[in-house]
């Protein structure tokens, strides 16, 4: 079908709905306009959780996101021209790749003797040609490819809203044309696999559009499949990165299969042309070849045709509503709301562009949901982990690849996790480190001469554990151990100890396994303390032996392992050997300024503005600095103070989680406040905050924040990191522990604590009016508010109301 006769079809088409308005109340309609209804409706959700904008997106930041975890699209919503750009998370350059660098292991005692000297510079040179990766560079995560969908004659329209409904998980369009009201909602489906969009018009016969099936990788072709299907196969481009350019091995194909009500779909040359429709559906699957770091001898042509296969006489009506159903079974879980306060009335950007941005309370509960709703989004069970940017990407080049940097950005992401309830969205990060553990094995072995496993900086979809970059960051071999926090984090919380036996202490055991042959006595002190080295504070200071960061992470792994072991009755001998080691690990030290020292050498600089504070990683994520360690705590304070309130998007997350742990609610708030500072071309040019769409912008953009944020607002209100037993379960609930004056009143239901305890809080005048407390365990619960401590002893599934309690 020619363009001209499009366009015949077209001006046909348009001259029938003027003669027919009778049709207006089309079936197709109708439902579409049950389905916007629906969102004002009462769900679990105390009030309307909406971005929403006057204006279609100038920019990728500016889109908004959905995603079932595996696939995801930015939806931008211009009327005349509706751009998807859509995502496939296993899309990479490269291809399987052991990145040790045999025998580097013979430069390791050299580079430490250097370090002991004080000869950083030497070390540095001889770390970089002889101990570093091979590449020096990780391959990268791929933008896949966008629907263009094209309609003739909506330049101009009016009554313009675009929207994000995190409820429902589902983004609508609308907008008027010649008295017309068009729709579009888009969704993400976990249950079916594929990206759902529907076009709806007021009157029938009224929707005429061109789609088109394109990608940014020139090895990409574009055909008709069928008369409703286009198709788009391909590889990435090769990239080049630093001195290596990674092939394109990965192949992929997606298909847009298109479904009218009423009208025609004919062929155009690489696109599809549907003319005078009442209604229409369109579905996008995307697949590749990819199976496993190991493996790429998928078919994705089979995978795509096998879930349209299944989508197969599904109505638009099922598709959606088993898409709600879904996401509302984990979004549901929690409730947040901040006072009682009227629903603001202004969009989204008006309301970032305000000055009282920060202190606007239902602002503060919309990126409290967002972070849940990315989650839920970019991390389901079966899929790869949340990258740097979760799962959204439109470059062949993203900013830091767009890989998993575990220094900080990636735990970040899985902060909330537990707390929030989403604690089966973790699965895709405990399936890497499963991962890791193995491929880490060949670096622990050809760098260091150890056994166990090791994992640096960064990874990515091949499992790249080697030190990457350069020497003064990229030598940094605690990343795996870190990461093994979040599988004791999940034991503590849900206490699957079938979890705990066949995936976390493996792992656990491995990482360990390699510190105990790592860790070396160091010679300049009397107690012959052990430490760590080569490696950094990330990411400051350069090639150091020793940072504070790497021992606190480094005690951590051995005390959980060791009590990991003990609940499963094994390997006693280790356990002895592990708490041993613990106990000779240099302790942390209070420098000349009243700060938590950053290195073992009383070096800090006041006037620093490092965007990382890895040295209070006890403090924050770890469990050791705490009020009952005061001097600990308040040196923690004085670096934090020194570190200053500014920073990336994502070190403004953190330090929401620092200051709700150091029990200074105001200040954390404050951060809340820095942390919703406008960026970019409608904000501010520089500096970390947000983006119109929410994104978190380091700047550029980086999804860590948003998780970071949610996860520093749960630690104002409940935490459960002080321990009242000597169990790997025994820990306090301290209740509104750093609520700010500016949340006088609120309420939040379903937060989660270690010990499985799934609790419900409300609060007046800043005081508390409610404590409930369900029991997923029944294991014995200690409760902490405002200087009172109740106990209880509870049973599986029985709920607890202990206001009374914390007041006598």
């Amino acid at each position: 079908m020619s363009i001209y006769s499009f366009a015949r079809r077209l001006i046909l088409g348009c001259f029938l709905g003027c003669l027919l308005p009778a049709l207006a109340a089309s079936t197709a309609y109708a439902q579409q306009v049950a389905h916007t209804a629906a969102s004002s409706t009462p769900t679990s959700q105390p009030r309307d959780l909406v971005l929403w904008y006057e204006e279609p997106a100038a920019e990728w930041n500016e889109a908004l996101p959905v995603g079932n975890g595996s696939i995801g699209a930015m939806v931008f919503g211009g009327p005349s021209e509706a751009r998807f750009q859509f995502n496939e998370e296993s899309l990479w350059v490269g291809e399987p790749h052991d990145y040790a660098h045999e025998g580097s292991v013979e430069h390791l005692e050299r580079i430490r003797e250097l370090l002991f000297a004080g000869k950083q510079r030497e070390a540095d040179a001889l770390a970089l040609s002889e101990f570093m990766s091979v590449p020096l560079k990780q391959a990268a995560y791929q933008a896949f490819g966008d629907v263009t969908l094209t309609f003739p004659g909506h330049e101009k329209a009016s009554e313009y809203r675009r929207e994000l409904d995190l409820d429902r998980a589902v983004t609508n369009t609308s907008y008027v044309v010649d008295g017309v009201r068009f729709e579009r909602t888009v969704f993400a489906s976990f249950p079916d696999g594929a990206i759902v969009m529907r076009l709806a018009a007021s009157k029938a016969g009224q929707l005429n559009f061109a789609a088109a099936l394109t990608s940014i990788h020139k090895e990409s072709v574009t055909e008709v499949l069928d008369s409703h299907t286009l198709s788009m196969t391909g590889e990435p481009s090769p990239l080049k990165l630093k001195d290596t350019t990674f092939p394109g091995r990965v192949r992929f194909e997606a298909c847009l299969r298109i479904l009218p009500e009423g009208g025609t779909v004919e062929r155009g040359e690489g696109q599809l042309l549907v003319a005078g429709a009442d209604a229409v559906t369109l579905l996008l699957v995307p697949a590749t070849s990819f199976r496993s770091y190991r493996d790429l001898g998928g078919d994705p042509s089979t995978e795509v045709q096998e879930t349209l296969a299944g989508l197969k006489g599904r109505s638009y009506d099922e598709l959606y509503e088993r898409h709600v159903a879904d996401y509302r079974r984990l979004f549901g879980r929690v409730t947040f709301e901040l006072g009682e306060g009227e629903e603001d009335d202004r969009s989204t950007l008006s309301r970032l562009q305000a000055k009282t941005a920060g202190t606007d309370p239902h602002l503060a509960e919309l990126v409290f949901q967002y972070g849940r709703y990315l989650l839920i989004a970019s991390s389901r069970p079966g899929a790869q982990p949340a990258t740097l940017q979760g799962i959204w990407n439109a470059s062949i080049k993203p900013p830091w690849e767009s890989k998993y940097t575990i220094n900080i950005n990636t735990e970040m992401n899985y902060w909330l996790s537990e707390l929030s309830n989403l604690s089966e969205c973790g699965q895709p990060l405990f399936d890497a480190i499963s991962e890791l553990s193995i491929a880490g094995q060949g670096v622990a072995r050809e760098h260091y001469g150890a056994r166990g496993w090791v994992t640096h900086h960064n990874f990515d979809i091949w499992r790249g554990c080697a030190p990457i970059n350069a020497a003064n960051h990229g030598i940094w071999s605690t990343g795996g151990a870190w990461l093994c926090q979040h599988l004791w984090w999940h034991y503590q919380f849900t206490g699957d100890t079938e979890f705990l036996s066949k995936q976390a202490y493996p792992a656990m055991k491995g990482a360990a396994e390699f510190f105990v042959d790592y860790l070396v006595e160091d010679p300049r002190s009397e107690e012959r303390h052990l430490i760590s080295g080569p490696s950094n504070s990330p990411e400051i200071g350069g090639l150091v032996m020793g940072p504070t960061m790497d021992h606190a992470i480094i005690r951590y792994l051995f005390s959980s392992t060791a009590a990991a072991a003990k609940v499963l009755g094994v390997d006693e001998d280790f356990q002895a050997e592990l708490v041993g080691m613990q106990e000779r690990i240099a302790p942390y030290e209070i420098g000349r300024h009243g700060q938590l020292q950053e290195w073992l050498e009383d070096k800090d600089d006041p006037k620093v503005k490092h965007r990382h504070v890895s040295h209070l990683w006890g403090l924050h994520p770890g469990e050791d600095i705490t009020a009952e360690t005061p001097e600990l705590f308040a040196a923690a304070k004085r670096s934090l103070e020194f570190r200053g309130d500014g920073g990336t998007g994502w070190s403004r997350g953190w330090k929401i989680n620092f200051w709700a742990r150091l029990l200074d609610g105001d200040h954390a708030h404050l951060m809340v406040q820095r942390f919703l500072r406008l960026c970019g071309p409608r904000g501010e040019p520089k500096g970390g905050g947000v983006y119109p769409n929410l994104f978190c912008a380091h700047p550029p953009f980086q999804i860590d924040g948003n998780f970071g944020a949610t996860s520093g607002m749960i630690e104002m209100l409940l935490q459960s990191h002080v321990k009242y037993g000597e169990g790997p379960q025994d820990y306090a609930l301290e209740l509104l522990p750093a609520l700010p004056s500016a949340w006088p009143e609120g309420r939040v239901r379903g937060l989660r604590a270690r010990g499985g305890f799934e609790v419900d809080l409300a609060w007046e005048g800043g005081k508390l009016t409610e404590v409930q407390v369900r029991s997923i365990l029944g294991r014995d619960l200690v409760v902490r508010y405002d200087g009172s401590e109740a106990r209880r002893e509870t049973r599986v599934g029985e709920q607890y109301d202990l206001l009374a309690a914390l007041a006598e």
